[in-house]
């Protein structure tokens, strides 16, 4: 006769409070501290974060990408913040696996003992993918949009004088929304594990997934031009369609 699993830990509201916030300064903990490497290292990471664009502008200028110096600064603080502001992110991505963890470790009180043991997956998974994110658009996505807005300048004559922290604002938020659109397939595995979506009921609304998608590309995209919101649209559609055979292989099947 088989055992029946053992159910979930029943913890109070403040218990789960009282843990929420463990999680939280450990993860703040985790990012200090990739902070204080990453920092001895800003130089070098602005360098790196700084070259797609620059070799947009060098396809769209003609000139060599050593050649280029587009960045300027108003503001004497400007410089300082916009280096540690890079380097808090560039720890936080970095240090990723271990977030992801704490993220795991919060769930687990909730989750049935088989379930536990997928710790290692769900942390390479959930890494990987927003890892992912990350690279396409460091490698891709800027160079998409790059090639648009320089190419946009140099037809109206336009000369680069940009601002650091401007060009990080661009930078960040399009590396971290990139990664958090790779982990849609993730979710829809966890929803779909549950029994709170099916890949049936996904394809079913795929119309209103698309109008949702649409409407948060043109919100949420950066660069306010339509190519970037089709852009970014065409990528979480193709991350709907991944999702849907995700869900369709994770969602329970009944017993016959």
């Amino acid at each position: 006769m088989a055992i029946p699993a053992a159910p979930p830990e029943k913890m109070s509201f403040w218990e789960h409070l009282q843990e929420l916030r463990v999680r939280i300064v450990r993860s703040l903990l985790i990012v200090a501290v990739g902070f204080a490497v990453t920092y001895a290292f800003r130089f070098k990471l602005w360098v790196w974060a700084q070259k797609p664009f620059l070799e947009a502008m060098a396809r769209q200028t003609g000139k060599p990408v050593s050649s280029l110096d587009p960045f300027a600064f108003t503001d004497l603080t400007e410089p300082f913040f916009s280096m540690m502001r890079l380097s808090l992110w560039s720890a936080a991505v970095f240090c990723a696996p271990f977030l992801f963890y704490q993220l795991w470790a919060f769930i687990r009180p909730g989750l049935l003992p088989k379930e536990r043991r997928l710790v290692i997956p769900f942390v390479l998974v959930t890494s990987g993918c927003f890892l992912a994110g990350a690279a396409f658009a460091y490698t891709q996505a800027f160079k998409f949009l790059g090639d648009i807005l320089f190419k946009e300048a140099a037809s109206a004559g336009l000369r680069a004088n940009l601002h650091a922290s401007d060009y990080l604002d661009l930078f960040i938020s399009t590396t971290l929304i990139t990664g958090v659109m790779f982990e849609l397939p993730v979710l829809f595995f966890f929803l779909a594990k549950f029994r709170i979506v099916t890949s049936r009921l996904m394809l079913k609304y795929w119309r209103h997934a698309t109008m949702a998608i649409l409407i948060f590309s043109a919100f949420f995209t950066p660069g306010d031009v339509v190519v970037t919101t089709i852009f970014f649209s065409v990528v979480l559609l193709t991350l709907y369609a991944v999702s849907v055979a995700v869900a369709w292989v994770a969602e329970p099947r009944q017993p016959k």
